[in-house]
């Protein structure tokens, strides 16, 4: 039916747009009734056939999918017409050959400019990338229509996908998944910071929200000493029990903010107060090629790197940033020296989560290129941190998918808000919640 649905819309396009070459009796009855279809298909049947999606902007973006598709169809039909009729019409008849390749012109660019519009505005999966390609291959003829077919695909995609969760997390919400026994503090990683409109965390916070969860961010600084990070994370818990009246909580930790929680909790006294530490690709036992790269870089250039960071940072909400302590404090040499000193304490329940990126390229910039640097350095791993250093307390998930690309240190924790095949984000940590809940925790 969808396929059957879209040809007739498609030749309802066509043969509007081929007008001026329909040579019939009734030729202003002709236009008015071929204009009408022509509106009915390239607007109200698609928002016919998605009115039933949860969100408007996943209803709108569906529809220019629609509308692009149904381009497809009417164009290639209007392009073989009229290069069958070049022979033998441009001689005779080559002011009709002309108004028909206007008219054409005219009704598919409506089509499409309708269709396009609406994708680019509202489709969150095609990107930047693709929207540039878009952009620049849309004057490459072949070119333009296989770039066509590829938004097409993961605007459409995105559609069903986005639709599907919600509609799961609407006939699960009684169940409340995620609602905990305590409240889920989120702490980032180095160079990060805690923003409201721009969350560390991708779609990953609402999602566990809408399943029951309640969440609050560490807020700490981007750059900074493990003891320094730890000191703000134990007054961050603590403003926390004293806000909720919660007696502990559970803490996520991405990357360099699962060591700044582990100090918290042992070396700080922060235990009593800690029902469970689940980090999330931390470097428990450091990078070798950081180790490498602070012995081979000159002091000049170090410090002239760490100045032009720490200006950054506090541009960027840090009052006191110390790059060169954070990324002291993340070397192989350190984290031996760390975890001879800090253990961990019976009362907390420690787990811990890795994940593979594949290839290079799967990663985005700039953990394509060092994925290759701790490759060498370090092994596999996940265009950051190697695989070996990952595991860390009773339990350990390493992820990995199937397909090339794999999962890459920013994928874990959403930092793009990208779909991944064979990997769903939102439901990885929706189960890794639901696990403390059933937990006690």
């Amino acid at each position: 039916m969808r396929y059957f649905r879209r040809v007739v819309c498609g030749i309802l396009i066509f043969l509007t747009a081929n007008i001026p070459f329909l040579q019939l009796r009734h030729t202003g009855d002709l236009w008015i009734v071929l204009c009408v279809c022509c509106c009915f298909g390239v607007n109200v049947i698609p928002t016919l056939v998605n009115r039933r999606l949860p969100k408007l902007r996943h209803r709108l973006c569906a529809d220019g999918c629609e509308l692009l598709i149904y381009f497809l169809i009417s164009v290639s039909g209007s392009v073989l017409w009229l290069a069958a009729m070049l022979p033998s019409m441009f001689h005779e008849q080559r002011g009709m050959w002309f108004a028909d390749l206007l008219c054409v012109i005219l009704v598919e660019a409506l089509v499409f400019w309708n269709g396009i519009l609406r994708v680019y505005l509202t489709s969150a999966q095609i990107g930047v990338k693709w929207r540039a390609i878009g952009i620049i291959c849309g004057w490459i003829p072949i070119a333009n229509v296989a770039v066509l077919i590829r938004i097409i695909r993961l605007a459409s995609e995105e559609c069903r996908f986005e639709s599907e969760k919600i509609w799961r997390a609407r006939k699960r919400a009684p169940e409340k998944l995620c609602e905990t026994k305590y409240p889920i503090l989120m702490v980032h990683g180095v160079f990060f910071r805690d923003y409201k409109y721009l969350n560390y965390w991708g779609r990953i916070p609402k999602e566990l929200s809408v399943h029951g969860a309640k969440i609050f961010y560490g807020n700490h600084q981007s750059a900074a000493s493990v003891a320094d990070s730890g000191a703000e994370l134990s007054a961050r818990i603590q403003e926390i029990r004293k806000e909720t009246g919660c007696e502990k909580v559970n803490i996520i930790a991405h990357s360099k903010g699962g060591l700044d929680s582990r100090y918290a909790v042992s070396i700080l006294g922060m235990a009593p107060y800690v029902a469970s530490l689940t980090t999330i690709n931390t470097p428990h036992r450091g990078c070798v090629f950081a180790d490498y790269l602070l012995d081979k870089i000159p002091q000049s250039l170090k410090n002239k790197v760490a100045g032009a960071y720490n200006a950054a940072l506090r541009k960027a909400g840090d009052d006191n940033p110390d790059f060169m302590a954070a990324v002291n404090d993340l070397t192989a040499t350190a984290c031996k020296r760390f975890n001879d000193e800090v253990k961990d304490m019976p009362e907390v329940y420690y787990q811990s989560v890795g994940s593979k990126l594949n290839i290079a390229s799967g990663g985005r910039f700039p953990l394509n290129f060092s994925h290759h640097l701790v490759q060498y350095f370090d092994g596999p791993n996940d265009g950051l941190v190697s695989e070996t250093s990952f595991p860390w307390g009773e339990d350990y998930l390493f992820l990995m998918t199937d397909g090339k690309r794999g999962i890459s240190h920013g994928d874990v924790i959403d930092l793009n808000r990208e779909n991944i095949k064979d990997f769903d984000v939102r439901e990885f940590y929706v189960g890794l919640v639901n696990g403390l809940k059933k937990k006690g925790l």
